[in-house]
């Protein structure tokens, strides 16, 4: 066997090892780094003409449930009011957030949402469209601290109301 032939078979050999060694870094499990950043970005308006500008998306936070407690996660969605925001708390978890363990207590049902401010000013006035006493306690805590987080000012508190029943006012011990 030649030199050349000889170095490169022992070149190929030494490239093989390489790749089958890799470069010495592990596996290991996703590490969480927090919330992501609050930020807006704009996104095209189903339906709107190729002039209009994009309305900006922005992060929305849902409390959702895990292992019996709330649980705060946060969407990219355009600008949506309290109520829409709620409506998407009742349609549940997504199929991402099912595989992290997440459910929700407010039934489908529970949408549409009305939500007033309350006098004296300060508080919300939920109305979701099943009777409050229909709600877990559970589910309650998830409207209250979604409808608190939806608002700028955050709320007071949060009085969920429908039927012939009424839960609160409250305040969302997660926003302290």
């Amino acid at each position: 066997m030649s030199t050349t032939r000889l170095l490169l078979a022992a070149f190929t050999a030494l490239a093989s090892l390489a790749a089958l060694g890799g470069c010495g870094v592990r596996p290991s499990d996703a590490i969480d780094a927090g919330r992501p950043p609050a930020v807006a970005v704009a996104t095209a308006t189903p339906g709107a003409p190729p002039n209009e500008p994009a309305l900006p998306a922005t992060m929305i936070t849902l409390y959702l449930v895990k292992d019996g407690r709330l649980s705060a996660v946060t969407r990219t969605a355009g600008p949506l009011s309290v109520a829409d925001t709620l409506a998407l708390l009742a349609a549940g978890p997504t199929t991402r957030e099912r595989r992290r363990g997440l459910t929700t207590d407010v039934p489908s049902g529970a949408g549409p949402f009305s939500v007033t401010r309350a006098e004296p000013a300060g508080g919300l006035v939920v109305t979701p469209s099943v009777a409050a006493g229909e709600l877990s306690a559970l589910g309650v805590r998830q409207i209250v601290c979604t409808a608190a987080a939806g608002v700028r000012a955050s709320p007071d508190q949060v009085t969920v109301t429908g039927g012939s029943g009424s839960a609160g006012p409250r305040d969302c011990p997660q926003r302290r």
